[in-house]
């Protein structure tokens, strides 16, 4: 079977090889988890489009997608490119304002919703976008006046299926350069940007991908980060589907533990976000146990490292440390695995940098993590981390069909079929980071080894240049110190200044119980992080994990925030992103403060 060019192609392809199977995906529905077949998703991709189409929908319109995972917006997905629109898929934490700015710059003419709460911020914007012909609602629950349940627009699709005797040959009439979605950036400053990726755009990247994952039809995945954002869009839907891999729908990302236990899924795709939280967990969990299971769990983590060492260099395992692996494993490794389910082959890393030592850990755990690199304009993926070719620290090399170069400034450049046709509306911001000679500036620095390993050393615009010329890439340090168990989440800043702040937002939790057991007495959350014990308390903690910092990147002061960052705040993009300038911005009284005050202050890092 040829490789395809179309993701019309890629799902025909798939329910030719494996449509007899009685599963292709599966969801919790009232506690229960209910699975669709293959021949269940053929028949109502059929019935889905032939409804939009009777809805009036023509090959280029835009029909938005606003909903949590769940089949129903695979379906609405696959049924868009059968009908050769093109889908805006939107972040459903997004705001009823935002939601706005991106149905009307798009021109989407129908919007799918999942739930209730989603429905409600369609209709305090609707008024104000005059395009939108019709509201589908997937949740039986979420009605109201001219609005369509998802089971209708099935019926009239089903209805009317003899009038599109041809309907499987029309879509697959799509060509390689047609779009098929528009995923808007998350935009850390302006308005965000719809991205255009074309058929061929992502086709080009499922194939490439597939050829160094080595994927299974066997597998099983669970799916969790957002289907909006390309790394899920890609990998875990296009990607398992042309796999013949399960894939299983976390019911919320508060749900993941459990699912994992319930599914054991053999492929997770995740943010450095869920590894650190489970690393930290791991750490937490010894540290609070009795001297004997401490001292057994640190000679199981070090053994395994040294292990691990010497495997990923591809070097013979001495007998005697094999045999003390062995017995690491069983004695504490098995637990870690047991509580991914049991049967993980492996995990995928993007979005965001993984601290090496975190990859290192799940390596010797026996839970490898493949981290990767990309962005929403090259559909995602540029380089990733290969059985047989990791080298921890860095995002892998290139995949096959992508080209990649470093700049004179350190920037990250890329040419492939992968890379965007451009941003919709927006031929300026276009021509801004596609060259004539179709490289694409990633905004991101970075360095190539011999090897080509790409190693990511932070954002173009994110580095921190101090008022003494020194640069500063905050992003490591910053994962270094959310690593550890008593931070949620840090900042660093620092441009222009003489030093380099961080601003954390402690885990709460576990500040409370430390608090308990030391005898700090707090009214509330900021009167706690006021206290001059806890400022003492997480200066140690940030230390203690940077210590073999250069002088000029050690932060010189430290400010502790009471609450997290959030979307709604506009401190974070969809994809927890934290944008540094709004942050900077928000707190600008309490970091002017900080910088004035004189050495040797209560904020000072000792």
């Amino acid at each position: 079977m040829p490789d395809p060019r179309t993701l019309t192609d890629l799902f025909f392809q798939a329910i030719e090889r494996f449509g007899q199977r009685p599963v292709v995906m599966r969801s919790k529905l009232s506690g229960n988890w209910v699975d669709v077949s293959y021949a269940e998703l053929l028949d109502k991709v059929r019935d889905f489009s032939l409804g939009l189409r009777e809805l009036g929908i023509k090959p280029g319109d835009h029909v938005a997608i606003l909903s949590e995972n769940r089949p129903e917006w695979a379906i609405a997905d696959y049924a868009c490119l059968a009908a050769r629109a093109a889908d805006v898929s939107i972040y459903p934490t997004l705001p009823a304002k935002q939601i706005e700015y991106i149905l009307r710059d798009s021109g989407s003419v129908i919007v799918c919703v999942s739930t209730p709460d989603q429905l409600k911020k369609i209709q305090d914007i609707r008024s104000g976008l005059p395009q939108l012909d019709h509201v589908i609602a997937f949740d039986p629950r979420a009605s109201g006046h001219n609005v369509l349940t998802f089971e209708s627009v099935l019926e009239k699709g089903k209805a009317a299926r003899s009038r599109y005797p041809r309907w499987k040959e029309e879509a697959l009439g799509a060509q390689p350069g047609d779009i098929a979605t528009l995923i808007y950036t998350s935009g850390t400053t302006g308005d965000p940007k719809g991205v255009m990726l074309t058929h061929g755009n992502i086709t080009s990247n499922v194939v490439a991908g597939l050829a160094v994952l080595q994927l299974r039809d066997t597998d099983q995945c669970l799916s969790f980060l957002p289907l909006s954002h390309i790394f899920e869009r890609m990998a875990g839907h296009y990607c398992m589907m042309s796999g013949g891999v399960i894939i299983n729908y976390a019911l919320s990302i508060d749900t993941v533990s459990q699912d994992m236990i319930d599914r054991s899924p053999t492929v997770v795709l995740s943010v450095p976000r869920l590894y650190e939280k489970i690393y930290a967990r791991v750490l937490e969990n010894a540290l609070a146990g009795g001297f004997i299971k401490k001292r057994i769990f640190f000679w199981a983590k070090d053994t395994a490292e040294a292990w691990a060492g010497l495997a990923l260099e591809n070097r013979e395992i001495p007998g005697g440390l094999a045999f003390k692996k062995g017995i690491a494993d069983k004695l504490v490794f098995s637990k870690l695995q047991a509580r991914t389910g049991g049967k993980l082959r492996f995990f995928v890393s993007g979005g965001a940098p993984l601290s090496a030592e975190i990859a290192k850990f799940f390596y010797a755990a026996g839970l490898p993590i493949l981290e990767g690199y990309g962005l929403t304009e090259t559909s995602p993926v540029i380089t990733v981390n290969t059985w047989g070719h990791i080298k921890l620290g860095t995002v892998g090399q290139p995949i096959p069909g992508v080209e990649v170069r470093i700049a004179e400034d350190g920037e990250i450049l890329t040419r492939s079929p992968s890379v965007m046709k451009g941003y919709w509306n927006k031929p300026e911001a276009t021509a801004e980071v596609l060259d004539p000679d179709g490289w694409f500036h990633t905004g991101d620095i970075g360095e190539l080894d011999s090897e080509l390993f790409l190693r990511i050393t932070d954002r173009k615009k994110d580095l921190i240049v101090t008022a003494g010329g020194k640069k500063i890439a905050p992003q490591p340090i910053e994962s270094r110190v959310k690593a550890n168990k008593f931070v949620a989440n840090a900042v660093m800043l620092g441009d222009k200044r003489q030093f380099p702040i961080m601003l954390i937002v402690p885990n709460m939790d576990n500040l409370r119980a430390w608090a308990r057991q030391r005898g700090v007495i707090s009214v509330d959350d900021n009167s706690l992080i006021a206290n001059p014990e806890t400022v003492s308390k997480m200066e140690q903690e940030m230390v203690k994990n940077l210590r073999d910092l250069a002088r000029f990147e050690m932060p010189k002061k430290l400010l502790l925030l009471a609450r997290d960052f959030t979307i709604e705040n506009g401190e974070l993009t969809p994809t927890m992103k934290v944008k540094r300038r709004v942050v900077e911005k928000n707190y600008k009284e309490q970091i002017e403060k900080l910088y004035a005050e004189p050495s040797g202050g209560s904020h000072d890092v000792s």
